[in-house]
């Protein structure tokens, strides 16, 4: 990484205040690598090196920064100083650093806005959260579709420069309503008497502005697009959304799924900058949650008191009847969460996800049933440790492992689907939760095979 080969020579120049040197280099790295030495940098060196930057590099390299830092320069900056980078950021990105200050934070700096920038601001901030209205961008460029090739390209030279991005154009009706999107290299490749209309196959793929962000990311990942524009309920144009926005959204997506399968409340902060209080309140609530639920296992044991007291070996395979069948469904939790996710399935499916599970289930079952055995045999034929009924032993164990595989299996899968089903969110049913309600039903299926199968014998 360029920043780390050259952070010595940079750390030089800041202490020796050769700043117009340090201007000189940074002029020639890209906002990303700048963004990754200040990231690095101490904190009294973070400020430095940004107000070394013009505004445009300023700018670009201000939106590669996690919030954290960018809340940093903002409280070390002036008035002005901040008000010449908010008016040069993306209107998205900014949009996206208003939503995480404090509303009195964001206010303040919308107010430090030109009048044009701030329209655009509060307009985007209108929109409701996690909305695709907060993800565009009103940076693009349309055009009509009796204009012809040169006249598009004399346009597009005259103000692309604002635009996100290029590498689609926008065709437009009279009254501002989205008719067809045209790749830039159809028109660059085309006569300049053509005329866009000849163009236009009047296929073409958008967004409302009211979806959820999670539809932007099925979008983009079903038509592999770099940008994609964004109507109304009208149908009028209003922005675009460009895939880096989009794939920022992935990954807290997918960083909030992972963080539930693992029972802790999605984390609004990244894992070094959350306070300790805050981690507690987000991993106590479930972890009390899963103990009030462990409190049924206790239950469970207690209503075989009396079998577990005449035939104490039982007890010896408890850990492993409860732990297979919670690791076979955080199995299949975690396989149909991500199902889901991908959009490979949907709550309509869940017949076939049953099936599936419920042939799978008993396979694993019946192959840990058959290794279970096995290790019942050689331990009793190394030091005769389960007695004269080890046989009885084994089959109740292996039974019990298929019965609890199966339960595992089968209640992993579907508490997703009915979790989605309530409007709720299916990364909800971690792998702890699951691996908790198959304990309880575990030690009932493992207890009710042992008295049928050792009755008469050790019971």
């Amino acid at each position: 990484m360029l920043s780390k080969l050259l952070m010595p020579e940079i750390e030089s120049l800041i202490a020796e205040r050769q700043l117009s040197i340090l201007k000189e280099i940074l002029s020639d790295w890209t906002p990303a690598d700048i963004a990754d030495l200040i990231i690095d940098l101490p904190a009294q060196d973070k400020v430095i090196v940004f107000r070394v930057l013009n505004v445009d590099l300023a700018a670009d390299t201000f939106e590669h920064l996690e919030f954290e830092t960018q809340e940093e320069l903002l409280k070390a900056m002036g008035h002005e100083e901040v008000a010449a980078i908010l008016n040069d950021m993306s209107p998205d990105d900014r949009t996206a650093l208003f939503e995480e200050l404090p509303g009195t934070s964001a206010k303040r700096l919308i107010q430090l806005l030109s009048a044009d920038e701030r329209k655009v601001a509060q307009t985007l901030l209108g929109y409701p959260e996690n909305s695709v209205g907060r993800l565009m961008t009103p940076e693009y460029i349309a055009v009509k579709q009796d204009w012809t090739i040169s006249e598009t390209l004399d346009y597009i030279r005259k103000n692309g420069a604002d635009s996100e991005t290029l590498n689609v154009i926008y065709v437009i009706n009279g009254k501002g309503v989205l008719i067809d999107d045209i790749r830039i290299r159809e028109i660059i490749l085309s006569s300049p008497d053509k005329k866009i209309i000849d163009l236009m196959d009047e296929n073409f793929i958008a967004l409302n502005v009211h979806n959820d962000q999670e539809k932007a990311v099925e979008v983009f990942k079903k038509y592999d697009r770099i940008a994609l524009p964004v109507v109304d309920n009208s149908g009028v144009l209003i922005g675009i959304v460009t895939v880096d926005d989009v794939l920022d959204i992935a990954e807290e997506e997918a960083t909030e799924d992972i963080q539930k399968l693992a029972a802790v409340q999605a984390l609004e902060e990244s894992y070094p900058s959350i306070s300790i209080p805050v981690m507690l309140r987000k991993r106590g609530s479930w972890l009390a949650l899963l103990f009030v639920g462990e409190m049924f296992t206790a239950s469970a044991m207690a209503l075989f008191e009396n079998e577990i007291s005449r035939a104490i070996v039982l007890t010896l395979f408890i850990p492993l009847i409860i732990s297979s069948g919670g690791n076979s469904g955080s199995q299949a939790a975690t396989l149909v969460i991500r199902a889901l996710s991908l959009g490979e399935i949907s709550i309509k499916d869940w017949f076939f996800v049953f099936k599936r599970e419920l042939i799978t289930g008993f396979a694993l079952g019946v192959i840990l049933a058959i290794i279970g055995f096995l290790r019942i045999t050689v331990w009793e034929a190394a030091s005769n440790v389960y007695g004269q009924y080890w046989f009885l032993i084994g089959i109740t164990v292996s039974v019990s492992l298929i019965g609890v595989v199966l339960w595992g299996t089968i209640s992993g899968s579907m508490l997703p689907l009915i979790l989605k089903k309530l409007g709720l969110d299916p990364a909800t049913s971690s792998a702890p939760l699951v691996a908790t309600m198959v304990d309880v039903i575990g030690l009932i299926i493992y207890f009710t095979v042992a008295i049928l199968v050792l009755s008469g014998s050790l019971l």
